[in-house]
């Protein structure tokens, strides 16, 4: 658990400050730019576009992960009979939305100047993005899990890599963040998916242990 809590603050440090460079120093240059982007993205929008966005950030919204995530957690677990698979996806999923919340909170960034399609957010909240980083994480997991414990479904469960890609491309559409906030968010919950996965799973699964003790 101690290289749990030091990778996450070691994480949490990181995000920080970037977001520190991203509202300081670095806001002239890397602000100006991604502000000219998100100008450009407005010029795309259709109704159509404008309702695929909206579909593909219920993806990675709190209350898609607050019902996937617990459905998975204790079929896995049940399933396992083992009580790691869930204390990974709690860890996982906590551990990412954490990093949000406080990062949000001590890097407080205004969210490009353009009409946000997705009404009622924190105007001030735009770095880093919380749907990248619960996307990133929940669907992660998901394929974390199937590479560990069902080997036939393996590749299948990979194309799942292109859903938080899909809500990246999502919120930069709907000018809720700036290509810094959902990269950052991509990078840190990619990176804190695989601290829980070394660190909470078996490495290989029980059918490919079995297989090797024949042998």
């Amino acid at each position: 658990m101690g290289v749990l809590v030091g990778a996450w603050l070691i994480l949490l440090g990181l995000v920080v400050g970037i977001g520190r460079l991203l509202t300081g120093p670095l806001e002239g240059s890397v602000g100006s730019s991604e502000n000219d982007l998100a100008r450009s993205l407005v010029g795309e929008r259709t109704s159509s576009l404008n309702d695929v966005a909206g579909f593909l950030t219920m993806l990675g919204d709190t209350r898609t992960v607050l019902v996937l995530a617990p459905v998975v957690a204790l079929g896995v677990g049940l399933w396992r009979r083992d009580i790691r698979p869930a204390l990974f996806v709690a860890l996982t999923t906590t551990g990412a939305s954490g990093l949000y919340i406080l990062a949000a909170n001590v890097d407080p960034r205004p969210r490009p100047p353009v009409k946000i399609l997705d009404p009622g957010l924190d105007p001030l909240h735009s770095f880093p993005s919380g749907h990248v980083a619960a996307a990133t994480a929940l669907y992660g997991l998901i394929i974390v899990l199937v590479w560990t414990y069902a080997r036939a479904a393996r590749y299948g469960a990979t194309a799942l890599l292109l859903l938080p890609v899909l809500v990246v491309m999502a919120r930069l559409y709907e000018g809720a963040h700036h290509l810094s906030d959902v990269l950052t968010s991509l990078v840190y919950a990619a990176t804190w998916l695989g601290v829980t996965t070394r660190t909470l799973l078996p490495r290989h699964s029980t059918g490919e242990s079995a297989q090797r003790a024949d042998h």
